[in-house]
């Protein structure tokens, strides 16, 4: 989320130059952080098993399905990969930069990990229980190491994580088959049916009783909330590494491949990104239409919902990179819109709180308490609203200030001095 610029002084009494933007890398970001939003409305909104199947809540039409397949199709888990590679390579241009200026990389790094984990351990307890910067901060802390490999050695590195990641997930599904399999029979084993009964409560639709008690947790108190995340959920944070963390790290690595090889950067051939765009999306989306009308086939059976889940590992990255191909490409013709996507991108973190904020002001019983009432389709009001917001603020701010109002928070605490807030000149785009 912090970008390459120029070398600057330390000092607080002098105003640091105007930063160099890559301005390719921040509408990919700003799409990114926008994306992210698409993507976890449903959990802000409804129960979370309705994140996994859309029978479990929110479906009530033909649309909403249709929105349902829609965001497996082409948003679900593809916005959080395209965020982790961005991440990736925005940490490598902090780390250069820091070398560029004889201060010590390391020191900065981890600095930044550090205080990231803080922030979002913060999210996590009192604001959304969704929160991502945690496992990026833990999962960043392994990036130092890998910064002065080759692109070729990062893609070969994040190939085996991802395979690691697949590897995982099918004894996930297998054990999920073979449970479901076990309870089927006359004299299912009582271990079996306890084990599978947790599973369907997740990736099924679950009954009447575990709905109404996650409707009356999110419309209760703020206070009840954060004592479930604080004292029966606090370990989730770090234990979510051990499960995802294989598939994040490899795209950050992605990430740094695509920032050394001049992908980010626009330096690429405009058919070779079309090559990229090509493969990624020709052999995705036909899979992952497969998988939707499996799914809409079998009714969402828990059991096929968990394979599924599993069986798109390997796809996403294809995906990923073929969006962040097409972005690219369509940030090189510039324009009003690309330009304040881009700003969206710079404030991607102001932006990405921000936006916790908002929805669980917006849905949960403190606030205006609209946990559980708006259909998967209605969902898209909030969302193209808060993109609206989105690209309404950042731009002009960016004008005005250097950074987005957390990235300050962010930087300073990271460097322990507070960074010039207020923008003398532009910055200068590349």
């Amino acid at each position: 989320m912090t970008d390459r610029v120029a070398p600057e002084s330390e000092s607080t009494n002098r105003a640091p130059p105007a930063p160099v933007r890559i301005a390719q890398l921040d509408v990919v970001r700003g799409v990114a952080v926008m994306g992210i939003l698409a993507m976890n409305i449903v959990a802000f909104a409804m129960p979370f098993q309705a994140y996994f199947n859309p029978t479990a809540y929110g479906t009530e039409s033909v649309a909403d399905l249709a929105s349902w397949a829609f965001n497996f199709v082409l948003i679900d888990g593809k916005m959080r990969g395209l965020f982790s590679f961005l991440f990736g390579a925005s940490t490598l241009l902090v780390i250069e930069k820091a070398q560029a200026a004889g201060l010590s990389a390391a020191r900065i790094h981890y600095a930044r990990m550090l205080w990231l984990l803080v922030f979002g351990l913060i999210h996590f307890c009192f604001i959304w229980f969704g929160d991502i910067l945690a496992p990026y901060a833990l999962v960043g802390l392994l990036l130092f190491f890998f910064r002065n490999l080759s692109p070729r050695a990062m893609i070969v590195w994040g190939v085996v994580l991802v395979l690691a990641q697949c590897l995982m997930m099918a004894d996930f599904a297998f054990t999920a088959l073979s449970l479901a399999s076990a309870t089927a029979t006359a004299n299912p084993d009582p271990e079996a049916v306890r084990q599978w009964t947790e599973m369907r409560t997740i990736f099924g639709a679950p009954g009447q009783e575990v709905i109404a008690e996650k409707l009356a947790h999110f419309l209760g108190p703020w206070s009840e909330q954060v004592h479930d995340r604080l004292i029966e959920r606090g370990a989730e944070p770090f234990a979510s590494i051990f499960f995802f963390g294989w598939e994040t790290l490899a795209y950050m690595l992605f990430g740094m491949a695509a920032l050394k090889s001049g992908f980010f950067r626009g330096e690429w051939a405009a058919a070779r990104y079309w090559r990229v765009v090509a493969i990624g999306l020709g052999i995705a989306i036909p899979a992952y239409a497969l998988m939707a009308w499996l799914l809409l086939r079998e009714g969402f059976r828990a059991e096929l919902v968990i394979t599924v889940f599993g069986a798109s590992t390997p796809f996403r990255p294809l995906m990923v990179f073929a969006y962040a191909a097409l972005i690219v490409l369509a940030a090189r013709n510039g324009g009003w819109l690309a330009e304040r996507i881009a700003a969206a991108g710079r404030a991607a973190f102001t932006n990405y709180l921000g936006t916790s904020i908002l929805m669980t002001t917006l849905f949960y019983g403190y606030g205006f308490g609209l946990y559980g009432e708006l259909s998967r389709i209605e969902l898209w009001l909030p969302v193209l609203a808060t993109w609206a917001l989105m690209l309404l603020w950042s731009k002009p701010w960016l004008e005005r200030y250097h950074y987005g109002p957390l990235e300050w928070l962010w930087r300073s605490l990271s460097r322990w001095e507070l960074q010039p807030m207020r923008r003398r000149e532009p910055p200068a785009v590349v």
